[in-house]
């Protein structure tokens, strides 16, 4: 399964970054990250928060394995230029070129059954509206007994959100 992770409009030069995110491109995310933390290049910082963040959207939004991450494709495209004025002599002006980078990094990996069906039991406590289907006092038991199950696993006592009559 492939996941994906950007960020867009950094002030980097696309060439620059394209050099350092040659040296990850087909290798394990982890040892990516270290090839990253010890690079000397301005971009190297920007191009491992990117990679962390799609190991961490990996693991946490798609259940994959960290140790089997490995870095499928890297982008450096480029973005918008700013054009700034710089005055020469004799009245003529140079025009200085501040170039912004947008930074795709596509992680690749195999899926951790156990923690998939994990987060498949929690979520059948959700209940949906077509089950329901108008019947409002359906619904307003339901609410208790999932009121009643909460209080029973945290033992506290649950906070009523609706107004009394003559508060404000």
């Amino acid at each position: 399964m492939e996941v994906k992770a950007s960020v867009k409009h950094l002030r980097l030069s696309p060439t620059k970054t394209r050099l350092v995110l040659a040296n990850i491109r087909g290798k394990k995310a982890d040892e990516a990250v270290n090839i990253l933390r010890l690079a000397q290049q301005r971009p190297a910082k920007y191009v491992q928060k990117v990679l962390e963040a799609a190991i961490a959207n990996a693991t946490n939004n798609f259940s994959l394995l960290k140790d089997s991450l490995i870095v499928k494709a890297t982008m450096a495209d480029g973005g918008p230029v700013l054009k700034r004025m710089l005055p020469r002599a004799h009245g003529r002006a140079d025009v200085m070129r501040k170039p912004m980078t947008h930074i795709t990094v596509i992680l690749e990996g195999e899926v951790d059954k156990k923690a998939k069906a994990s987060k498949v039991a929690d979520k059948s406590d959700i209940v949906k509206a077509s089950d329901i289907k108008g019947d409002t006092k359906k619904v307003k038991d339901m609410a208790k007994s999932i009121k009643s199950a909460d209080k029973a696993k945290s033992g506290k006592k649950a906070f009523n959100f609706q107004r009394k009559a003559g508060e404000r």
